[in-house]
């Protein structure tokens, strides 16, 4: 992580990012919060949610594709700018409550966030790779240039993920605090200026990837699909992905009632185990920092199989400090799994490709949700919440046993690597990070 740190450039983004995702969480703080006061209903919070993180999967990709195909500058900046109106907007509806507008503003603006971190993540990875290109020696093999490439994208994502995981522990802290002392619209201006700051600090980057034969959107999406149709790795790993998400998201609703009538904890105990997921994710964020060398495979199969052994201590823990431990396990592996799945992907896909691609993981996220929502509510209404943990974490256990056989029969497969880069093919020409910057090949 410190080499990458080392580029201003990078570190500009960083810090874009960490306000950016620290400015999320006080906004979706404070709007779940006042949509529960105004209509005292836990399912319009949870159609916020739906609105907010599910429905934009199937928005994304198309914004995505549509942002790579404009050729005009300011692309990704507008897209902040865009979340900064929305949410606005929704501050001033709190103090005229009508709630199917607040959810289509949800959508719309949700759809603008998961597009442009995806775009965020593949500009990340492109920068990271061009300090390489930048360093290079015509002497060395191209094979050592690329485990140098894909070691700098590596280090990019790792410090994403500390960052992420930093302002997921205190985002929330934040919120609250703000939505106790000055009110729900006070601390969505506050995300508003988060993206303000964001779009201004971002103006130079421009996310456009030239693609021959290529130009329209439809056309884009359709060479991202034919991508993962050709690659066998990258298509399980999607699906396996997929798959997983869908029991991982169904924890979600659960909690809640975990904790204050399962484990008879209140609200201070469901904050403590929020506390300590946390926790556990930014020691894993960390750590994944730390392990740029591990096999990504392995370091993404610990992951999922630390959420799944979680959800299986939620169901057998007697009491809240050992759901506590529980939960710090699950954080573990939420904070690897993610960065894993991000890595392995951006390995796999060519770099004109990435914005697509992770465009792609974002929706695979918010489908997740989607399903997962309604599923664990089903779950515990057709049973109890240690059984709807249960099943949950043997569901998610058993998409591990998939990533393990998958990782081990690639690596004995000739020539095919989980953890090796897709051939790259012609170079895309996007543009520079600063405004007369010139491309990187």
């Amino acid at each position: 992580m410190p080499s990458a740190l080392q580029s201003p450039r990078l570190r500009r983004i960083l810090f874009a990012y960490t306000v950016n995702r620290l400015g999320s969480w006080v906004g979706l703080v404070a709007l779940s919060l006042a949509v529960f006061d105004h209509t005292h209903s836990a399912l319009a919070v949870a159609a916020l949610l739906f609105a907010w993180q599910a429905l934009p999967a199937f928005l994304v990709p198309l914004v995505v594709a549509r942002v790579e195909a404009s050729v005009r500058r300011r692309e990704l900046s507008a897209l902040y700018y865009f979340e900064a109106v929305a949410t606005a907007t929704l501050a001033v509806l709190l103090w005229h409550f009508w709630l199917p507008a607040v959810l289509l503003l949800a959508v719309l603006d949700g759809t603008a966030a998961l597009a442009a971190n995806a775009l965020l993540r593949a500009e990340v990875a492109r920068v990271a790779r061009a300090q390489v290109t930048a360093s290079d020696d015509a002497t060395r093999p191209a094979e050592d240039l690329e485990a140098d490439a894909q070691e700098a994208e590596r280090r990019a994502n790792a410090a994403l993920n500390v960052a992420f995981s930093l302002a997921f522990v205190g985002g929330p802290l934040i919120g609250g605090v703000v939505v106790a002392s000055a009110g729900a619209p006070a601390a969505l201006f506050i995300d508003v200026g988060s993206f303000l700051l964001c779009g201004v600090l971002l103006l130079d980057l421009h996310p456009h990837v030239e693609e021959a034969g290529a130009e329209s959107v439809r056309a884009r999406l359709r060479s991202a699909w034919m991508h993962i149709n050709e690659t066998p790795a990258l298509r399980g790993l999607l699906v396996a992905e997929a798959v997983a998400l869908v029991f991982i998201q169904a924890a979600a609703p659960i909690e809640v009632s975990y904790a204050k009538a399962t484990l008879h904890a209140g609200d201070r105990g469901y904050g403590l185990l929020v506390t300590a997921w946390g926790a556990g994710a930014v020691l894993a964020s960390v750590v994944f920092a730390r392990a740029v060398r591990r096999p990504l495979g392995a370091l993404l199969s610990v992951g999922i199989f630390a959420l799944g052994a979680a959800f299986v201590g939620y169901a057998l823990a007697p009491s809240l400090a050992l759901g506590c431990l529980a939960a710090f396990v699950g954080g573990v592996g939420n904070g690897l799994e993610w960065p894993s799945l991000i890595s392995l992907v951006q390995n796999l896909t060519p770099q004109r490709l990435h914005g697509r691609l992770m465009g792609a993981v974002e929706s695979l996220s918010a489908l997740g949700l989607a399903i997962g929502l309604p599923l664990g509510g089903a779950l515990v209404a057709l049973s109890s919440t240690r059984t709807a943990f249960v099943i949950i974490g043997v569901g998610t256990l058993a998409t591990t046993a998939a990533f393990v056989r998958m990782t081990t029969r690639l690596k004995r497969g000739a020539g095919e690597d989980l953890d090796a880069a897709a051939p790259l093919g012609p170079p895309a020409q996007a543009h520079g990070l600063l405004r007369d910057e010139p491309a990187h090949e």
